[in-house]
């Protein structure tokens, strides 16, 4: 099948978020009810009414982003009345984004993804000390440049390329002065812009060890089953539907490269020629643009999108 769903990361949240899908669809009031059932926290209230810098907050953003995707795709199924085997033949995410994809694919049941993404949020946030790390973007970089920039860099700490975004927008993140050593670096190296990024702490580096141990005994509690569409792995750029596999991967994934660039790229050469980003915001739909403009790319997360989306069933 030609279409992919793909599942916007943290960044993408905003105050509102999920308003109008719980307005229009009890589907999707539901999927927020069991939401914040497993967290015995209101979510829906801080997504609809904030404020602003607690949603932003790591263990708040990552449960509301996936809530957010699980409500629109409940919706489509239950609205298009088909299954998602029916509707798209991979599924693959941005970072916390793949635990969407996986209880979109049903390998994980909702309250459990749900209490996953608010232990994950908080520990990374625990991971390494405020003002320890950071990250920043490279800019008209590829990914050799950026490791190389990374290994100049790091003089004994830790600058890692954390994100593989593609169309020459790299992320590194690490100790706060191997960053900085990093974005200097870049600037002489023909990458044509680095800068440092507003962030909470500094993932997908080798400084998340910590929280990669918390994950590791989490979900090794959590009952997971084959999804039932293939899911494309952030630190393999493969799929995969073996449950073992894919705990050890979203393990790794914590501390590992989001190979974006490549995980679209594989979905490609897998016959992939639509992406449907499902939940907040455009991000994913705007780095496809610049991955691979044969491709086509829709954003779906209000009820307008939904219906325009089900006519292409």
């Amino acid at each position: 099948m030609g279409r992919a769903f793909v599942f916007p990361g943290q960044g993408s949240q905003a105050v509102g978020m999920g308003r109008e899908l719980a307005a229009a669809f009890a589907t999707a009031r539901e999927v927020f009810q069991e939401v914040d059932e497993a967290l015995k926290q209101n979510l829906l209230r801080l997504m609809l009414e904030g404020p602003e810098d607690e949603l932003t907050l790591t263990e708040n953003a990552q449960p509301a982003l996936m809530a957010m995707s699980l409500a629109a795709v409940r919706v489509i199924e239950k609205e298009g009345g088909k299954p998602l085997p029916a509707i798209c033949g991979y599924v693959a995410g941005h970072s916390l984004g793949e635990y969407s994809a996986l209880a979109a694919a049903g390998a994980l049941g909702l309250s459990d993804t749900a209490r996953l993404l608010k232990l994950r949020g908080q520990a990374m946030q625990k991971a390494v000390a405020v003002g320890t790390g950071a990250m920043a973007a490279l800019l008209g970089a590829e990914v050799e440049q950026a490791v190389e920039v990374c290994q100049a860099a790091a003089q004994g700490e830790v600058v890692d390329v954390a994100n593989d975004n593609g169309g020459g927008q790299v992320v590194v993140s690490g100790h706060k002065d191997a960053v900085a050593r990093a974005v200097e670096l870049a600037k002489t190296r023909g990458i044509k812009r680095a800068m440092m990024l507003s962030v909470s702490a500094p993932f997908h580096c080798a400084l998340m060890r910590p929280a990669a141990d918390a994950m590791e005994e989490a979900l090794e509690r959590v009952t997971m089953v084959p999804p039932r569409v293939p899911v494309v792995a952030n630190v393999t750029a493969d799929e995969t539907s073996d449950p073992a596999q894919i705990r050890k991967l979203l393990v790794q994934q914590v501390t590992g490269r989001v190979r974006w660039r490549e995980c679209v790229l594989a979905m490609k050469a897998k016959g992939v020629d639509t992406e449907v980003e499902i939940g907040a915001g455009k991000v994913l739909t705007g780095m496809l643009k610049r991955i691979d403009r044969d491709m086509a790319g829709i954003a779906v997360n209000t009820p307008a999108d939904i219906e325009a989306f089900l006519k292409t069933l």
